[in-house]
């Protein structure tokens, strides 16, 4: 039976160390559910997944997942509340908290809330990393009233 020592103790350091890393690839189903050509749906790939994954958690409001209560950041139902000046914090930490808790692929780097009352619209930037990689993912999103 052949063991290999790596600490210095043991005086094995010629060896190279042995490093093994598994990539896990982040995988969704794309939401225009359009088929390829053998029938199958298109897939969202490891960056593509997460955001498409971050947006959806956003625009998915309260109470609209069933046996889910909390899911989602109701950025939606924000946009007819009336608007004073804590309503850009009460968006920021939605945003915050429900991507802490409900997207563990994402890390949250930086977030930026523009809203315009006059105009029914928040403007949403978020940058945020991918978990087990050094990639940083920008979504840039308007929310606005449909008339």
């Amino acid at each position: 039976m052949v063991s290999k020592a790596f600490s210095v103790e043991d005086g094995n350091l010629q060896t190279t160390s042995l490093i093994t890393s598994r990539g896990r690839a982040y995988s969704d189903i794309d939401l225009t559910f359009t088929a390829r050509g053998d029938g199958d749906l298109y897939k969202k790939l490891d960056a593509a997944a997460v955001k498409q994954s971050v947006k959806n958690l956003l625009m998915t409001g309260r109470n609209e997942k069933p046996f889910n209560d909390e899911f989602g950041g109701g950025l939606g139902n924000m946009l007819f509340e009336l608007v004073d000046e804590d309503s850009q914090n009460d968006i920021e930490e939605a945003i915050q908290s429900s991507i802490d808790i409900f997207e563990p692929r994402a890390v949250l780097q930086e977030l930026d809330v523009n809203v315009f009352p006059d105009r029914n619209r928040i403007g949403v930037k978020i940058i945020f990393r991918i978990v087990n990689t050094q990639e940083v993912v920008v979504l840039d999103t308007t929310l606005s009233r449909i008339r």
